[in-house]
């Protein structure tokens, strides 16, 4: 038996939650890889899985292998690297995730130009607004916004980006400016369950400098971030977004900004990765090839009026 591919096999159950799911990641056919993985169990002599028709989770002797096979098959992927010259060349795949307008907006024009300078190097951009653990995933880069929670990863600064709250001039002829962030009680709003946008709007008292957060009534809820701009520019009430979403309809004239004194600090952004005993080139030259790009994007979006011309 073959027990590093059962390791693999065993991963890719546990990560995508079914053993039919594994065998499809893999493409394996399923009769194989539940024999291998019932193989594997037998050779350790545990069971590893409990499986029911709905259901496949880790018993205690499997959530220790498989926080073992992982650091296994992790520190071998680093020696076939190292054997195939990834640390002397740069070359290879790399797996970056970001969110997915701003990461079709900045991220992707950069992949594609690195993509052309770096012919021997493949990219796999991941999209998505859920928080994605780089580990387990088996992410190589990173674009996170917000204050990053203690942690072991790499960190490089890029920027950062405001977080406004803004209405349709129809909205604010109607119902009037907001002065206060306690006025949001009498607006309709429109809200999201993305990261950093939920249905309590932080602020910041200008004098006191003191956070503070209003808890609001959406009228409309939607599970998109980028569904925001629309919303609001239709007229179905006040909106908390990052600028860069808005920052299209904010010049149009077709979304204003309001309670800017009242703003929260800006959410740092930044590259991310796992640290690594020798960083591969092609890692290291996508962060020296992204980072500037993206500070030099960030700091003329910062230069963007709020108001149009």
């Amino acid at each position: 038996m073959d027990r590093f591919e059962a390791m693999s096999m065993l991963l890719a159950a546990v990560e995508k939650g079914s053993l039919s799911a594994g065998a499809r990641e893999m493409g394996v056919a399923i009769p194989t890889f539940s024999r291998k993985v019932a193989d594997l169990e037998a050779l350790l002599g545990a069971q590893l899985l409990t499986r029911t028709p709905r259901k496949l989770s880790l018993t205690h002797a499997g959530i220790e292998y498989v926080d073992a096979a992982r650091r296994i098959l992790h520190q071998v992927k680093e020696a076939e690297r190292r054997a195939a010259g990834e640390f002397k060349t740069p070359k290879g795949k790399l797996v970056v995730t970001a969110s997915v307008l701003f990461g079709h907006l900045y991220v992707l024009p950069i992949v594609a130009d690195f993509l052309a300078t770096f012919p021997e190097i493949n990219i796999k951009l991941v999209l998505g607004d859920r928080y994605t653990d780089l580990i387990d995933d088996r992410i190589d880069i990173a674009v996170r916004f917000g204050a990053l929670p203690d942690s072991e990863m790499v960190a490089t600064h890029v920027g950062s980006m405001r977080a406004i709250t803004c209405g349709s001039p129809a909205v604010l002829k109607k119902h009037g400016r907001p002065d206060r962030p306690d006025d949001l009680r009498r607006f309709p709003c429109v809200s999201t369950d993305g990261p950093m946008l939920s249905r309590s709007w932080r602020f910041r008292d200008p004098s006191s400098l003191t956070v503070f957060e209003i808890r609001i009534a959406p009228r409309l809820q939607v599970s998109a971030a980028i569904s925001l701009v629309e919303a609001a520019v239709r007229g179905l009430g006040l909106v908390r977004l990052l600028h860069y979403q808005a920052v299209e309809a904010l010049k149009a004239g077709k979304l204003q900004v309001v309670l800017e004194d009242f703003e929260p600090e800006p959410e740092p952004i930044h590259i991310v990765h796992v640290p690594r005993a020798q960083m591969p080139l092609k890692l290291r030259r996508f962060i020296d090839f992204a980072a500037p790009r993206l500070r030099s994007s960030l700091s003329r979006l910062g230069e963007t009026p709020m108001r149009p011309a």
